[in-house]
């Protein structure tokens, strides 16, 4: 017998006969010694540890309720966004529903307008899918370059949930659209009455209602107890606190899509209906704010998402752009979703430039800075998605870099 073995038995012996009082010892009647190493009782709703100090970062804004919060991509593992860290961006504050009281209207150029409540709609087939929610103002400090903090404080306007609800196509059969009906108009329930025009032809999509968020009921700022949601277009159309859908023959040119949401050009014209989040993609880890811990292996890892389906292809620079190399693709890689890539990489020390970039299934490459700025100008606040870039400096502090 190897002298690590006996030692290893002798310390199980000695050990023996505290073990055996854990776990003899149950309750009040157990010795304090014991009671000491029982964690803490089964509760009611799981909590994260304490030692976890993730959060949001909320926008500090003159008007909170006209404000935002952004996800921290730069500690999320894996695809998905818990729901208590999706971002979230209101215009008039979270209201407060009764699910019970809550109803929603369908009318306009239909053949029988209804009004279902939460329960009805819940009562109809139903599918799960998993989808990222982009809002169209994420990452706008780039068109006019100012350099970010993190990931999350330049990027943090997007997330990823499993969804569930009722494809708004049910919906749409139920009253029997009219030939006329080519667009319908999305209202909220909140004080603003947010309210979007969509083209039909998403709605025969993959368009839901969508009442559970990752399992569960929907958080109140996601639009408790129902919200459209429109897959790959930009957040603020996927209308939260969805009251009222009326079917028209033309975008009826609300408030929310004329005074914004929409892309200026450089001659003066402006894109508007935009709703299309295209291509894109982050590196996580390392990025801004974060520090290396020194040279020698570290992996390289992100998410890409493409509102036109799935993303095919990730590569990763680690000379600014001078060359390019395929990252690893996790599984599942699912259309308009997040999808993680990873990349092993050994840092020698000097100073570095990583960037990323993505390809989706329609073959669309992400574009550098310039390119899109010289397709678009710079006078957008919307639709942001050049490749980023961090700068590894020598001493590992990871800062931004626009390339």
């Amino acid at each position: 017998m190897s002298n690590s073995r006996r030692w290893f038995l002798r310390a199980l012996t000695a050990a023996g006969g505290g073990i055996a009082v854990a776990c003899r010892g149950t309750g009040r009647d157990a010795p304090a010694a014991a009671r000491s190493l029982l964690g803490a009782p089964v509760d009611d709703y799981g909590e994260r540890s304490p030692f976890e100090r993730i959060a949001r970062r909320v926008a500090q804004t003159t008007t909170p309720e006209n404000s935002s919060s952004r996800t921290p991509l730069q500690d999320l593992h894996g695809m998905i966004t818990p729901s208590s860290l999706h971002f979230e961006r209101h215009h008039s504050g979270v209201p407060n529903l009764d699910p019970a009281a809550h109803t929603l209207m369908i009318h306009g150029l239909v053949e029988r307008p209804l009004v279902f409540t939460v329960e009805e709609l819940k009562r109809l087939p139903s599918v799960s899918r998993i989808y990222f929610l982009e809002c169209s103002g994420n990452s706008a400090t780039g068109w006019r370059p100012v350099p970010q903090p993190s990931v999350q404080a330049g990027h943090g306007l997007t997330s990823c949930s499993n969804w569930t609800g009722v494809p708004l196509s049910v919906l749409f059969k139920e009253v029997g659209v009219k030939p006329e009906g080519r667009w319908f108009v999305a209202e909220g329930a909140d004080a603003c009455k947010m309210a979007r025009s969509i083209p039909i032809e998403k709605a025969l999509d993959d368009a839901l209602v969508a009442y559970g968020q990752n399992g569960e009921a929907l958080r109140p700022e996601q639009g408790y107890p129902i919200r459209l949601l429109l897959p790959g277009w930009e957040g603020n159309s996927s209308v939260k606190w969805l009251r009222r859908l009326e079917l028209v023959d033309s975008p009826s040119m609300t408030r929310d899509e004329t005074s914004k949401y929409t892309d200026l050009m450089p001659d003066g014209r402006a894109r508007q209906f935009t709703f299309l989040m295209e291509a894109k993609s982050l590196i996580t880890r390392p990025s801004a704010g974060q520090k290396l811990s020194g040279p020698g292996f570290h992996e390289i890892t992100g998410v890409a998402w493409s509102g036109s389906g799935a993303i095919t292809r990730v590569e990763v620079s680690t000379d600014g752009g001078a060359t390019w190399a395929d990252a690893t693709l996790q599984s599942p890689v699912l259309p308009k979703a997040h999808t993680r890539f990873t990349m092993p990489w050994r840092w020698e020390g000097s100073e570095v430039v990583l960037a990323v970039r993505c390809t989706d299934e329609t073959g669309f490459v992400q574009p550098s800075r310039a390119e899109l700025v010289t397709a678009r100008g710079v006078n957008s606040n919307y639709h942001f998605n050049a490749i980023q870039g961090w700068k590894v400096q020598a001493d590992g502090a990871v800062i931004d870099a626009a390339i």
